[in-house]
């Protein structure tokens, strides 16, 4: 048995003229076999193919041009140059550590844009097109003008074409029109891609592709691999644009200083006055961000997990609700048939044809159809005249059958409680399955036609087919973790709310035993967002709620994941903060969402969220290292410029102190893990430490030099002078650090300890000494400053608390 065949539609004029100004937007005519092989290569050659930019992949210049060619690398650069003329080699260290550091960064990124080809590559969607009357995947780049393309529920319409062929198609344009509710085609009317089909199938003919499709443009801009227009990264730009116009009016001070009122020595004050200015630059909080979320993109690749939007990893890490379809996601994809039972004392060897010939008539049977078609074979003698195919927003499909022996039959297939009123004898049945987390659909005899508006009225059911679901091994784990890390899980559903209860029971979700019916939700945003708070399992939920429900948690101020794989989850996967496909889900699913699970497993989601949170947690920490170097260079350089007295420090100097408190340290804690929940206001949350760390380091730093100025005299003054104020700023940056890579762990005192050990050696070794220029001198200041870095450390630790409960994150 099969369905009757659409009739032929009018042959290609294969040998027509193209309009040499659009040619590859006029009307193409169907033809059912397709384009033949000529006919492609032909195309091919005159450029009309859909040469749309391959998804979320940056060109290799394009990182090294992000990496290079930056604003601060070219201050450091000049700066760079300036000390190979006027300074020793160790002044210039500096630069050395910025090419270090940008070819680090263009390495991550480069290793991050390999494995997001190669991971885009297998989450590809491959439209299914006719060519030389066989149909075959190919490559959406592949597609070109005039080709067949075939649609089934699920499928993306991939370019701007014409239906050719239709059987109750129906196509959802919510995404590029705004307009809710499926549209029903037929053929000749337009497709436009972006869009996709929610019931039926059919075939369409590409009229547009390229560049020229409706979406492409849209979709180009929005598909580039990107490392902006996130919080982190907003945040850390919003900080460099004010250090920049801090640096400018500083540094000119400084320059005047040095060189119009110490200008004895020339050399001597470029090279103090570039010291100066360097370490005012956070240059490498942007290079950290940069690896650590190229570093996470890679880590999460190797699970077998494609960011198609790279800020999703720190998206995914501010969640504190995630809402779960059921169906493909705490259950596995497969369903089997365990049960036929019939009602009314219908024949159960007729009902075996009737549900046979109904699994025949849908060329693409969902997974409760499929599970049908293998528990029950066709009958051949059976013909399908007319079909509906399933639809999420009626829940249930029918067919009319020529039954063979003159006679012939509508039938349902769905959802009991649509099918049947309230009240009746069979739900009673139906609600003790569903208690026990299976699922029952009701097969019903129409009373009327099957394109008759209201066909569900007066169907007579005839049985009960009962499926079992697969629970995904892996997700009760994985509602645990989420239980654990505070994350709210929402169950939202579309089958029955009963059914569901029980599934979400047997993994453990806590509150699986208060199930919401959604057909009963308030429409009104604020008494469904405190519905969707007091509660966690909904069934019966309709696509346009799924919808409704994550902007109601979004309007209660909370950051919202949605996962899910079927064509009733787009909508909501667009609209959520951060939406999670399967990627054995849909085309349109895989489409609009963020992150794609291409091993379909759920249980990949905590690492997700761990990376994300890694990366945020630890940029926030290291941010206050370098953004505390900013503050206290700046000060120190305004302190220097009103008391006209030379700049302590030369570039070496700062290398050092920078590289053991800031450089070393930052790239480890950087990459450590961690578990807390990304918090909003990140500017906030690291000037509030940034800003006090810096005042006092700049200040004790100031203080001993002004000591020593007092305490040393003669031609090696300088030197000394510089060495107890070295000793004061490293001790104070350590307090700094030891604060920062709390709470502390094993790892984290072998590193602090180790930058400690590192500054020591520098100051016993007499070569270092000498390449550093950094000796101590007698006893008195070397202790002062020491006293000096110890009070400061006590008013940082009275500093952070104090700013802890006064502005608390």
């Amino acid at each position: 048995m099969t369905p009757e065949p659409q009739g032929p539609g009018p042959a290609i004029d294969a040998g027509a003229e193209l309009d040499p100004v659009h040619p590859i937007q006029l009307p193409v005519v169907h033809r059912p076999g397709g384009l033949s092989s000529a006919e492609v290569a032909e195309r091919i050659a005159r450029g009309e193919v859909n040469d749309v930019p391959v998804r979320s992949s940056r060109s290799t210049v394009d990182i090294i041009r992000g990496n290079v060619f930056t604003r601060f690398n070219a201050i450091i650069g000049v700066l760079w140059v300036i000390m190979f003329f006027v300074a020793p080699l160790q002044d210039g260290l500096f630069g050395y550590v910025i090419l270090a550091n940008t070819g680090i960064g263009i390495i991550q990124e480069l290793r991050a844009k390999k494995t997001l080809d190669s991971l885009a590559v297998i989450g590809e969607t491959k439209p299914v097109v006719r060519r030389d009357g066989v149909a075959a995947e190919v490559s959406t780049s592949e597609i070109v003008l005039g080709d067949l393309i075939e649609l089934g529920p699920g499928d993306k319409v991939v370019v701007d074409g014409d239906v050719a062929e239709a059987d109750s198609l129906e196509i959802d344009e919510s995404l590029l029109t705004g307009e809710a509710d499926p549209v029903l085609k037929k053929p000749g009317d337009r497709v436009m891609s972006g869009s996709f089909v929610v019931a039926g199938g059919g075939a369409f003919t590409a009229t547009k592709v390229g560049r020229e499709a409706y979406a492409a443009q849209l979709a180009e801009e929005a598909s580039r691999f990107t490392l902006v227009h996130s919080e982190l990264r907003s945040g850390i730009s919003t900080i460099l644009k004010y250090v920049t116009w801090m640096m400018i009016p500083t540094a000119i001070g400084l320059i005047i200083s040095q060189l119009v009122v110490k200008g004895d020595n020339i050399k001597d004050s470029i090279a103090r006055t570039v010291g100066g200015i360097v370490p005012m630059i956070p240059e490498g909080l942007v290079l950290l961000t940069s690896v650590a979320f190229a570093i996470g993109v890679v880590r999460l690749g190797r699970k077998q997990c494609l960011v198609q939007e790279l800020p999703a990893i720190e998206g995914l890490a501010r969640v504190d609700v995630v809402c779960l379809d059921k169906t493909g996601t705490l259950t596995e994809g497969g369903m089997d048939v365990t049960e036929l039972r019939m009602l009314d004392g219908h024949d159960e060897a007729y009902v075996r044809r009737v549900l046979g010939a109904l699994g025949e008539s849908d060329p693409r049977p969902n997974a409760s159809l499929q599970a049908i078609i293998d528990a029950y074979p066709d009958s051949e003698e059976w013909r399908c005249t007319e079909s509906l195919p399933f639809s999420s927003a009626r829940k249930y499909s029918g067919a009319a059958f020529s039954e063979g022996d003159g006679q012939s039959s509508t039938w349902l297939l769905g959802a009991p409680d649509v099918l049947l009123p309230s009240g009746d004898p069979a739900l009673a049945a139906v609600d003790h399955l569903n208690e026990q987390g299976l699922r029952v659909l009701l097969l019903a005899r129409a009373a009327g036609e099957l394109d008759a508006p209201a066909v569900a009225k007066g169907a007579r059911p005839t049985a009960l087919v009962v499926l079992e679901q697969r629970l995904r091994p892996d997700a009760a784990a994985t509602l645990r973790y989420f239980d654990d890390q505070d994350v709210a899980a929402k169950v939202i559903s579309g089958d029955n709310a009963v059914s569901v209860s029980a599934v979400a029971g047997k993994l453990g979700l806590p509150g699986a035993g208060n199930t919401i019916d959604a057909r009963r939700l308030p429409a009104e945003r604020e008494a469904m967002a405190a519905e969707l708070d007091a509660n966690a399992v909904f069934g019966r939920v309709s696509p346009q709620q799924k919808r409704d429900m994550v902007g109601a948690l979004q309007s209660r101020g909370h950051t919202v994941a949605m996962t899910g794989d079927g064509v009733n989850d787009v909508l909501a996967l667009k609209d959520a903060d951060i939406g999670v496909s399967m990627g054995s889900g849909s085309e349109a699913t895989k489409a609009v969402a963020q992150i794609v699970l291409l091993n379909n497993s759920f249980a990949t989601l905590p690492s997700v969220v761990a990376e994300g949170r890694r990366v945020i947690g630890n940029i926030t920490r290291v941010a206050t290292l370098f953004l505390t170097k900013t503050v206290y260079s700046v000060l120190l350089a305004i302190l220097v410029v009103c008391s006209q007295v030379e700049y302590p420090f030369l570039p070496r100097h700062l290398t050092l102190l920078s590289t053991l408190t800031i450089g070393v340290p930052a790239f480890f804690l950087a990459l450590a893990p961690n578990k807390e929940r990304a918090q909003p206001h990140f500017v906030r949350r690291v000037m509030r430490y940034a800003i006090p760390g810096g005042i006092i380091a700049a200040a004790a730093t100031f203080t001993t030099y002004i000591l020593a100025r007092a305490h040393y005299s003669g031609p090696a003054a300088l030197e000394a002078e510089t060495s107890a104020a070295t000793l004061t700023l490293f001790l104070v940056a350590m307090w700094v650090l030891a604060i920062t890579a709390r709470p502390y762990t094993w790892w984290r005192i072998l590193l602090v300890a180790a930058m400690g050990l590192g500054f020591l050696i520098v100051l016993v070794v007499p070569w270092l000494q000498d390449f550093f220029a950094l000796r101590l001198v007698g006893t008195t200041m070397p202790w002062t400053a020491v006293g000096i870095a110890a009070v400061a450390a006590v008013l940082l630790e009275v500093s952070y608390r104090w700013v802890d409960r006064r502005y608390p994150a």
